[in-house]
């Protein structure tokens, strides 16, 4: 956890740390994902001094978790998507959809 974060941040990391091991995660790959979701949040509620579109425009990581726990995982969001493709340099992506921007990225 970055220096200065508040007792609930850290009581957050560890609980989703945890929660990770027990799914069978690493420890290293459990406080991954416990990191990037405690930043996640803190970026958006503003306690961070930078923050990523993803990060303040996508939904929330609990949002996000109780969708893949309940619909099963759906791989990654439109908008990863796009940046993929837009890091890729794809021609057209901004007209297309999530179906087919996998077939696009698939395929490159």
């Amino acid at each position: 956890m970055p220096s200065g974060s508040s007792p609930k941040r850290e009581r957050q990391y560890e609980h989703i740390k945890e929660s990770a091991e027990d799914r069978g995660e690493s420890t290293k790959r459990a406080k991954e994902i416990a990191a990037r979701t405690v930043n996640k949040e803190r970026a958006r509620s503003g306690e961070s001094k930078t923050a990523s579109k993803s990060s303040t425009q996508d939904m929330s990581s609990s949002e996000r978790g109780g969708r893949r726990s309940h619909s099963g995982s759906q791989g990654p969001t439109y908008d990863q998507l796009y940046a993929e493709a837009q890091r890729r340099n794809i021609h057209g992506r901004s007209s297309m959809d999530k179906a087919q921007l996998k077939r696009a990225l698939n395929s490159k």
